[in-house]
C-alpha cells in the first residue's frame, strides 16, 4: 500500500472518530449555577436531533454516504502500484521481449488485468511496425487513465449532490415552520416553530456531512490515480522501446531480396569534362 494510500486511510478514521463525537455531544447550552444544582442539564444530541426528522430527504442522503464510503474503499485498494505495475507481470515481460517469445508475450498480456499488460497487449497485435504499436499503446493508455478517473467521479458528483440535498432539507424544513405559523394565526407556538427549523438545519447538517468526506476523498484519490497512471505509462514506453531494435532490425532485412543485406556498392566516379585545347597556327 503506497504512502498516500495509508494517509488516506488516517484522514478517513480521523473524520469518522471526530464526525462520532461530534454526532454524541450534547448541543445544550449550560444552565446558571443554581439550576445545574437543582437538577442534571437535559439537552439532546445532534444524532438525536437527525433522528427526529427522518423524511425522503435523509433516505437519500444515508443511501449516497453508503455508496460514497464504499466507492473510497474499493478506490483505495485499487489504487495501488501492486494493482497498476506488478512487479511479477513486469519481469515476465522483460524475460519474453529479451527471449523473443512475442507469441507467449500476446497469449500472456491477453489474460493479465494489470494496467501495463492492457497497455503493451494492443501494441503487440501492430507489429512490426513500431509508429503503430506506439500509437496503439498511447490510445490504450489513454483509455485505461479515463476509465480510472472515471471511477472516481463519482464522489465528485456525490460531493456536489450533499449541499443541494442539504438546502432541499432546509427549504422543506422552513416550509413546514411558516406553515405552523400560518395556521396558528400569526402566534404560533415556539416550539411549534423550533420543530420545523431544527428539521431545516438537521438537513442542513447531513448534506455537509456527505459533501465534505466525499470531495475530500476524491482530491487525494486523484492525485493518487495520477500519479499511479503517469508511472505506468512510463513503465510501459520502456518496455516497448525494448522492442524496437530488434523491429527495426528486421524490417531493414526483410526490405531487401532474399532477406540478405547487399553487397556495398563502389561509388561512382565523377565525369569531368575534357579541357578545350587553343587552336593552333
Amino acid at each position: 500500500m503506497t504512502r498516500m494510500t495509508r494517509s488516506f486511510f488516517n484522514m478517513l478514521v480521523a473524520a469518522i472518530v471526530i464526525s462520532a463525537i461530534g454526532l454524541w455531544a450534547p448541543t445544550a447550552m449550560a444552565q446558571d449555577d443554581a439550576a445545574v444544582a437543582a437538577e442534571p442539564i437535559k439537552g439532546d444530541g445532534v444524532l438525536t436531533i437527525v433522528l427526529q426528522n427522518i423524511d425522503f430527504v435523509f433516505i437519500i442522503i444515508i443511501a449516497l454516504s453508503m455508496v460514497a464510503v464504499t466507492l473510497m474503499i474499493s478506490s483505495a485498494l485499487r489504487l495501488r502500484k501492486g494493482a497498476f505495475m506488478p512487479e511479477a507481470t513486469i519481469n515476465t515481460v522483460r524475460e519474453m521481449i529479451e527471449t523473443r517469445q512475442f507469441k507467449e508475450l500476446i497469449e500472456f498480456t491477453e489474460d493479465d488485468p494489470s494496467f501495463v499488460a492492457r497497455a503493451i497487449n494492443p501494441a503487440l497485435k501492430r507489429a512490426p511496425s513500431f509508429s503503430a504499436m506506439k500509437e496503439a499503446m498511447e490510445t490504450a493508455i489513454g483509455e485505461q487513465t479515463a476509465d480510472q478517473f472515471r471511477k472516481i467521479e463519482y464522489l465528485n458528483i456525490i460531493g456536489n449532490l450533499g449541499p443541494l440535498l442539504g438546502l432541499l432539507g432546509t427549504v422543506l424544513g422552513m416550509i413546514d415552520a411558516f406553515s405552523a405559523m400560518k395556521a396558528a394565526g400569526g402566534a404560533a407556538d415556539p416550539s411549534i416553530l423550533a420543530g420545523g427549523i431544527s428539521k431545516a438545519l438537521s438537513h442542513t447538517f447531513m448534506g455537509l456531512f456527505l459533501a465534505v468526506p466525499a470531495l475530500a476523498a476524491f482530491g487525494v484519490l486523484r492525485t493518487i490515480t495520477d500519479k499511479l497512471t503517469i508511472r505506468a505509462a512510463l513503465t510501459c514506453e520502456e518496455l516497448l522501446l525494448m522492442i524496437k531494435p530488434a523491429e527495426a532490425k528486421s524490417a531493414a532485412v526483410s526490405s531487401r531480396p532474399g532477406g540478405a543485406p547487399s553487397a556495398p556498392t563502389a561509388p561512382a566516379r565523377p565525369r569531368v569534362n575534357p579541357v578545350p585545347q587553343p587552336p593552333t597556327a
